[in-house]
């Protein structure tokens, strides 16, 4: 699948593995449009990149189409990234074995809503748009790639929102590429491990932590770079024969229980 004279979205393209697949993109030629909430890091970004930003939470119908139409003004929609997300971390039950002091029913919806549907409602919404696009000759119309985290098939010690936003989203790569086939557009998704991203913060105690995490991996014994998820996200996008698949990037690591 050619990038060059498209656009793409990129979800969660002000921070982390968004920001570095939303550069990739662009050094390749593509209209990028960074949808985030971030609007002062999200504007610097898009044009520091010739992008553009649009103000887009993914569980919004509304936001989400505007950012997509906001894309095929620029030029048609062939390539979606899925990268909005976030991180929780409790136990399911407390330790007083109280029922108020269990995992909190309302944060693992919000989770779910954000990581499992936010990314669905992303991908049915662009799929849609894709498939105006004229085909290619494998008639090909679109891209999409979603990511997940090892955390779908390791899931440690109270990730069990977490894992289950991302096992959700694994789980619906099979069938929602079957769904889309119809309209030649595929569907992958990446299971990142430990990538080297904001979420460790900076300095000298951050670099330790990470050094220390980076034991645990297999090889090479260190966290992944955000560059290496998009070098990978890119070839997801263009690559015509990968379809349907979810894909580890996490340099062998097998995640204990905590």
């Amino acid at each position: 699948m050619e990038l060059i004279n498209t656009s793409a979205v990129v979800t969660g393209g002000a921070s982390g593995l968004g920001e570095a697949t939303a550069r990739r993109l662009a050094s390749l030629g593509v209209k990028v449009v960074l949808a985030d909430l971030n609007d002062d890091v999200g504007t610097a970004i898009a044009k520091e990149i010739g992008g553009t930003y649009a103000h887009c939470d993914v569980t919004n119908t509304e936001d989400v189409i505007a950012t997509i139409e906001m894309a095929r003004a620029l030029a048609p929609l062939w390539s979606t990234v899925n990268c909005a997300g976030v991180g929780w971390a409790t136990r399911t039950i407390g330790k007083d074995g109280e029922y108020a002091s269990a995992h909190d029913l309302d944060v693992y919806r919000k989770v779910i809503e954000i990581n499992l549907i936010g990314t669905f409602n992303v991908a049915r919404l662009a799929a849609t748009a894709m498939s105006h696009n004229t085909p290619d000759v494998d008639n090909t119309r679109g891209s999409i790639v979603n990511t997940a985290s090892v955390a779908a098939e390791d899931g440690q010690i109270g990730q069990v929102a977490y894992a289950s936003s991302k096992g959700g989203i694994v789980g619906l790569t099979l069938p929602l590429a079957r769904d889309l086939a119809a309209i030649g557009v595929r569907v992958n998704t990446i299971l990142p491990g430990l990538i080297d991203t904001p979420i460790y913060g900076t300095g000298p105690a951050s670099d330790e932590f990470k050094a220390r995490l980076g034991t645990g991996v297999l090889f090479p014994k260190r966290l992944g770079y955000a560059d290496e998820f998009a070098s990978m996200a890119v070839e997801l996008l263009t690559n015509d024969y990968m379809n349907a698949e979810s894909v580890r990037l996490d340099g062998g690591i097998r995640m204990q229980p905590k």
